[in-house]
């Protein structure tokens, strides 16, 4: 499967850039780019893109507040959001994440690291740059435990998904979740899926913040 990607930068040099990179793998095709936030929630609905790669500060409607337009339509929901920017900070990454993106990269990332963030978030997993995760885990565990964005409660998941859920607010893919529990692959992502689907969550990054928040993973 092709993975398609809408590009949303108002820099027309950044743009060209990215373009040339996601142009540059034969699994990933460039359908679109944005000049700005509103311009890529138009597009968005109109091509139906797998991953947008969103820049946060625009003129305009902003990058957040276009996350949160696609991921909040439900015509969208196969639409990902992988946010970049040269605005790596701890409010950046909080903002990006509770508006429902599935990624958040430093606009210095490596070429071959930015094109596997895309088929990562295609895939329905979370991505963060290591210094964001750090700096994510740190401000979360500052929070006091609070309502979660999901629709459902910790309470329904069995002890097995909540120990899945833990795993991926650590950061594990499930390959990694599956040689911790001594599962399958297929199982770990089973168990992640349905305490997705239990949550209301989105996607495994919605799950890091519920985690979080909730108090289910503490330092």
């Amino acid at each position: 499967m092709t993975i398609r990607v809408l590009l949303a930068d108002d820099q027309a040099l950044i743009r060209a850039g990215f373009a040339a990179i996601v142009g540059s793998a034969a699994d990933l095709e460039v359908v679109g780019q944005a000049v700005d936030g509103a311009d890529a929630v138009a597009l968005a609905r109109q091509l139906r893109p797998h991953v947008v790669l969103m820049d946060i500060r625009m003129p305009g409607t902003d990058g957040l507040s276009a996350t949160e337009l696609i991921t909040a339509d439900p015509d969208l929901d196969g639409v990902r959001v992988l946010v970049l920017t040269t605005f790596e900070s701890d409010d950046a990454v909080m903002a990006a994440l509770r508006a429902g993106a599935s990624g958040f990269l430093g606009k210095g990332v490596e070429p071959t690291a930015l094109l596997e963030a895309i088929r990562v978030v295609a895939a329905g997993e979370a991505l963060l740059s290591p210094s964001a995760t750090k700096s994510l885990i740190a401000r979360m565990l500052a929070m006091p435990a609070g309502p979660t964005p999901g629709t459902g409660s910790l309470e329904s998941l069995t002890e097995r998904e909540s120990e899945v859920v833990a795993l991926v607010a650590q950061g594990l893919s499930n390959d990694e979740i599956a040689a911790r529990l001594f599962v399958s692959p297929l199982t770990a992502k089973t168990h992640v899926n349905r305490a997705m689907a239990k949550l209301g969550a989105r996607d495994r990054a919605q799950l890091v913040v519920m985690a979080y928040q909730s108090g289910l993973v503490t330092p």
